[in-house]
């Protein structure tokens, strides 16, 4: 038994693998998992669950069948997904968390984030964080025709990935200050996070004791889990 934990999968049409990737692991080894969370970016976008009435994600039944298996399956949102709703969750037999998150991992308090937040020098997406993370606008955006919301989230999604390019490394990293405070607030020693697609394990330490922060890896070549067991911890490759 053991614990998996992966974000950043953006499934979307233009990459039927990772989709398949996906089922195979739920079909697989995700129905013996003492927990399965998403740490956010499980789609390329999401424009509001009535989306579920036009197009309905083609893993979402095999990733209901892993939590009537038994397992606990756990959403976050991420930059890509934040408007996952309830009705989603409810699809997929999962429950949202809130990000920032924590939880024992065996007996060891551990922080789980989707980990933009952390991404303190990049002011300019921190901004567009906040705006797009506010209810009002949210509500405003929901209201808006199927279509046209289709159109805007391709346009932001073409957009961002023209401005990533753009940027320094350093400034669409997180910022290990903003990690520290982030841990020292929730009285951990050890951060599970995503985002970044930079999949890495960094040791260091915080307030004269060993702290650890693991980073979750992309799919958009293949797809990464981290399982986690009572013998510590592995990136696995699909």
């Amino acid at each position: 038994m053991a614990f998996y934990f992966l974000s950043d999968l953006h499934l979307c049409d233009e990459r039927p693998h990772s989709t398949a990737q996906f089922n195979a692991f739920l079909d697989g080894a995700a129905r013996g998992a003492d927990a399965l969370y998403i740490l956010g970016d499980l789609l390329e976008y999401w424009i509001g669950d009535d989306t579920l009435e036009h197009y309905p994600p083609a893993f979402v039944p095999a990733l209901r069948a892993v939590a009537n298996h038994g397992v606990p399956v756990y959403l976050m949102h991420g930059n890509r997904d934040f408007l996952l709703g309830e009705k989603f969750a409810a699809a997929c037999g999962a429950q949202l968390i809130a990000d920032p998150q924590v939880i024992s991992l065996y007996g060891e308090p551990t922080l789980l984030m989707h980990g933009d937040s952390l991404c303190t020098d990049d002011e300019a997406y921190q901004n567009f964080r906040r705006q797009v993370r506010d209810p009002q606008w949210q509500k405003t955006f929901l209201a808006m025709p199927w279509t046209q919301r289709v159109a805007m989230a391709q346009q932001v999604r073409a957009e961002s990935q023209r401005l990533t390019g753009e940027k320094p490394e350093y400034i669409t990293d997180v910022n290990q200050s903003a990690v520290e405070a982030a841990m020292r607030a929730h009285g951990v020693t050890r951060l599970i996070h995503g985002h970044t697609h930079r999949p890495a394990v960094h040791d260091f330490v915080l307030d004269q004791k060993p702290a650890q922060r693991i980073v979750l890896p992309d799919w958009y070549e293949h797809g990464g889990v981290l399982e986690f067991d009572p013998a510590g911890y592995r990136f696995l490759n699909l």
